[in-house]
């Protein structure tokens, strides 16, 4: 089970950080990826001010890749050390 988790624990921090990239690189995209779901759920969402939505989007992209790659060398250096 021990050895399951690693490899389990690396792709979900490669895909966090691909996530966060992709947000940060294509905010405008990402948004619009998310008013075409909300409309299949029968929402419709629309953002009041677009240039702060992409701003923020931005914003929330590279703070997850920061926030992922931080927390996978805390990972690796308490893997390390035990």
């Amino acid at each position: 089970m021990k050895f399951l988790l690693l490899p389990i624990s690396i792709l979900i921090l490669m895909i966090s950080i691909l996530i966060g990239f992709f947000l940060f690189l294509n905010p405008a995209l990402a948004i619009e990826i998310q008013k075409r779901f909300y409309e299949r759920i029968n929402w419709r969402i629309e953002p009041i001010s677009m240039q702060k939505e992409i701003r923020h989007t931005k914003i929330m992209g590279l703070f997850l890749a920061v926030l992922t790659l931080l927390i996978a060398v805390y990972i690796f250096l308490l893997i390390k050390i035990i």
